[in-house]
């Protein structure tokens, strides 16, 4: 008995994911695959899509144990348009610390999702921009206001454009590397120069796509190239204050630069600073470092320092926040520790 669902032809479904399979890509179940590549994606909602005939590999609906195969094209289709197409307005507070006709400076809370995706369909900065302003233009990729992002977990700011006019001429800047942007960050270890650049094109992790990193050797052409100016701030024993200054803004760039020196960001759960990396192995420092985590509970890094001409006047604007009370806190609790481990 044929027990494959029926479906609605092809074309009447609506694409979610799209991933062509590496070609050093060993046998593996699909459902084991789509879990390294989809976010907050669980192996039971992979499973009930399969059976719901819903993923297709060269356009042919598979079940869960098909085993994918190198240069295999995976489809992630469903009757309903992506959750990010389906944008409604939300009444959420912005914080906003400049603006005019043109723009506006946000300064983004820790926690908060810039724009609609999978898991977040609510709750984003998109959703409490299109509540609070209309008839917002669309970048590229079709979202209001969004001229550039930053991910969940990091604070700070970032400008909207409220023009066509200014979406262009700012997406312009940050598109020729004119724009400035200054992070600072808490890394594990104590690193080594005052100051440095790294540089490294990056792209999606081959095994794991909810990661990137840093291409080297015969692949060192692969990738988006992509530069980072760091400074040390301030020594803390087995952690180091960092600025750092993106040249380029590729997605978690800082995240991936500074674990590819090997300095991890402080409780960056996605690339392994969660666990202790650097320090002793006595169980009272381990405690103290967990109680570190509860304070700044996500990576270190807060996106301090936003500078770009205006796109009307001409005129070159720069603003600055105050590091967020939570990554204060836990600079505090680490220049403490260091102070006593001196004495």
């Amino acid at each position: 008995m044929d027990t494959t669902p029926e479906l609605p032809p092809n074309d009447e479904l609506y694409e979610h994911y799209k991933f062509v399979v590496e070609k050093g890509q060993q046998p593996l179940r699909i459902d084991k695959y789509l879990m390294n590549f989809v976010e907050n994606a669980t192996r039971n909602k992979i499973q009930a899509a399969a059976k719901d005939g819903s993923i297709f590999v060269n356009d042919t609906p598979v079940k869960s144990n098909y085993k994918v195969k190198p240069n295999d094209v995976i489809r992630v289709k469903f009757e309903h348009p992506p959750h990010e197409q389906l944008l409604v307005g939300e009444d959420i507070d912005i914080d906003i610390i400049y603006e005019d006709d043109d723009l506006l400076v946000v300064n983004k809370p820790a926690g908060m999702v810039v724009h609609p995706g999978h898991g977040n369909y609510s709750g984003t900065l998109i959703n409490a921009l299109i509540f609070h302003f209309e008839n917002l233009p669309k970048n590229s990729s079709d979202r209001p206001g969004l001229v550039h992002r930053i991910d969940k977990d990091t604070s700070g700011l970032l400008v909207v454009a409220k023009t066509e006019n200014a979406m262009n001429h700012l997406s312009n800047q940050f598109a020729e590397k004119t724009s400035e942007r200054e992070y600072v960050a808490i890394v594990w270890g104590n690193v080594k120069e005052d100051e440095g650049t790294i540089e490294g094109n990056i792209g999606r992790h081959p095994k794991n796509r909810l990661q990137n990193t840093v291409f080297e050797g015969d692949e060192a052409d692969k990738g988006k190239p992509a530069v980072t100016h760091y400074k040390v701030i301030e020594r803390l024993g087995y952690v180091t204050l960092v600025s750092c200054k993106l040249e380029t803004g590729r997605t978690h760039q800082i995240r991936v630069h500074m674990k590819h020196i090997g300095h991890t960001l402080f409780n960056d759960e996605r690339y392994g600073g969660d666990l202790v990396l650097k320090g002793t192995t006595f169980t009272k420092y381990k405690q103290f470092v967990d109680n570190a985590f509860k304070v700044l509970p996500r990576q270190a890094l807060h996106a301090k320092t936003l500078g770009f001409e205006h796109p009307t006047t001409g005129e070159f604007m720069r603003f600055s926040t105050d590091i967020p009370d939570d990554m204060q806190q836990c600079i505090e609790k680490w220049r403490h520790y260091a102070k006593h481990a001196k004495d």
